[in-house]
């Protein structure tokens, strides 16, 4: 540590050294890493997400930077490690290779995925060190990595909440990264508190009373939405709306691509003698076989039409020609058809995975598919637009579509569209904690921009979740199921739909700044 860090250090902590050897310190970042993957979906126990990053914050004091980025990515490998455990068996499933490599590979990307965190560390204490001030700083330190640090499979602290809507409803007005801060604030007062304990000095309640009243605050706010939004769902125009969950194992699918369809319809059927719903949604890429482009209507409605009296939005994969060396293209669309199964929309994803779906820049330059002969050749949405149904307009999502928040927001930038649907396939993943997990972040799509919000999937979770973020129904993982509900047609737009992640960019700018420049003293003050 250099001298003008030890000065620092002094002044941050008066004659009291650092609480935490470097061994001691390590032991803390590994600890808050498990707490955070005990907090988050899929072991769901929710009320350690306010004190998960608490030994993360008593590792970092008085560490110099270098050694705070190894400590935050410690903390972050651990979490990678327990939360994505299934990142070994998707690829021992795709790859091929043995369980020790794919062990391995998985390290790998864990090892990537932790640097988010050691981000957030790096920057936390840098900027501390230059005296501005560490409870704002750790606020948008932390809302920076999340917002800028490029990782395989995106979460958030935030996810942490989603059973707990009396916390959650802020979202509309700072998305999932607000619920996140509702955390970090909470865990920075804890912290301060428990550093003070440990070098014995007064307990700072005036400097984190503003830490400790945020989630009291959002409780509040909670409490005066969730029956506003309710008011207004229930006075908003309904229909009821159905989902068909087939449970085709991946391999499955892929092998007899009529039995995906066979399925669909069987439920289907169900559906029709069950309920009446009035638009029943299948998964993604239902017709496995890839169509051309000017198919796609015309083979969905000899295939479909028949035995399916009901509008449907349903997966499929469209191909088209291209004059470059990768011969052809292919989207991962969905398709809205009426009664009589003629189309009437379609969406394509968006947000495509890399290597998976497509070779990064091989758009740009096609011949890097001679070099990576198996990654897709999927072209992303040109024009993500809402679907009609009737008077009404459908934001559909595809995959990892509804994760991402930017995807979502695209869509509904026309405040008229009044309902958010997903497609998905997760079977991908097996049954694991993956399809908990997606399901948990993609349920802040229904509250940052107050629609109902269908998913469904090939192998789970499928759901339909209220305004509020509330689960109405459900299906388990690997069952074949079907679903209907009710659902309310509403429109408009939040905060959040508006703003978007602007004011964490704003944050972001402002500690990159923090962690270069030293914070100007003002007049009189030594």
């Amino acid at each position: 540590m250099g001298q003008e860090a030890v000065n620092d250090a002094r002044k941050l902590f008066g004659s009291h050294p650092p609480p935490l050897t470097l061994r001691a310190a390590a032991a803390a970042a590994v600890a808050s890493g498990f707490v955070y993957f005990l907090a988050f979906p899929g072991s769901d126990i929710w009320p350690l997400a306010f004190v998960a990053l608490v030994p993360l914050r008593l590792a970092l004091v008085g560490q110099p930077p270098r050694r705070a980025f190894f400590l935050g990515w410690l903390q972050g490998f651990t979490l990678s490690v327990f939360g994505f455990y299934w990142i070994v068996g998707l690829l021992e499933r795709f790859s091929g290779f043995s369980f020790v490599t794919c062990v391995c590979f998985a390290l790998v990307v864990n090892a990537f995925q932790g640097g988010r965190m050691g981000l957030f560390a790096w920057l936390f204490v840098r900027a501390e060190e230059r005296g501005w001030p560490p409870g704002v700083v750790w606020l948008c330190a932390l809302a920076t990595a999340e917002l800028a640090y490029p990782v395989l499979f995106w979460w958030s602290f935030g996810a942490s909440l989603h059973p707990v809507p009396a916390l959650t409803q802020v979202a509309e007005l700072g998305g999932i990264i607000g619920v996140c801060l509702l955390c970090a604030a909470a865990n920075w007062a804890f912290a301060e508190w428990a550093l003070a304990w440990w070098q014995r000095r007064p307990l700072p309640l005036r400097a984190t009373a503003p830490y400790w009243l945020a989630p009291i605050a959002a409780c509040a706010y909670g409490a005066v939405r969730i029956p506003q939004v309710d008011a207004r769902s229930a006075a908003a125009p309904h229909s009821v709306l159905g989902l068909v969950q087939p449970n085709l194992g991946l391999m499955m699918k892929r092998n007899d691509a009529g039995e995906s369809l066979r399925r669909h319809l069987w439920g289907t059927a169900r559906l029709l003698e069950q309920s009446k719903p009035d638009l029943v949604l299948w998964s993604e890429t239902v017709m496995t076989r890839s169509l051309q482009l000017p198919e796609a209507g015309t083979v969905g409605k000899r295939a479909i039409v028949a035995d399916v009296k009901v509008p449907l939005l349903y997966g499929v994969l469209l191909r088209v020609n291209v004059p470059d060396a990768r011969r052809h293209a292919s989207y991962n669309s969905a398709l809205i058809a009426d009664a009589d199964g003629v189309v009437q929309g379609r969406y394509d994803k968006q947000d495509l995975v890399a290597f998976s779906e497509k070779m990064p820049f091989g758009r740009e330059f096609p011949w890097l598919y001679r070099i990576s002969t198996n990654s897709g050749k999927f072209e992303p949405s040109a024009h993500p637009d809402a679907v009609p149904f009737g008077e009404h307009r459908i934001a559909v999502t595809i995959c990892n579509d509804d994760v991402k928040t930017a995807a979502t927001r695209r869509i509904l930038r026309d405040p008229s569209t009044d309902l958010i649907t997903n497609l998905t396939n997760d079977a991908w993943f097996g049954d694991t904690t993956e399809p908990w997990i997606h399901l948990a972040l993609s349920k802040f799509r229904a509250i940052e921009h107050r629609r109902y919000f269908v998913r469904a999937t090939n192998s789970g979770v499928s759901a339909f979740v209220d305004p509020v973020g509330r689960v109405v129904a459900k299906t388990e993982t690997f069952h074949e199921a079907t679903l209907s509900a009710k659902i309310a047609w509403l429109q408009g737009r939040t905060v959040y739909a508006v703003l978007g992640d602007y004011p964490y960019w704003l944050g972001a700018a402002f500690v990159a700044v923090a962690a270069f420049w030293r914070r100007p003293r003002r007049a009189g003050k030594p």
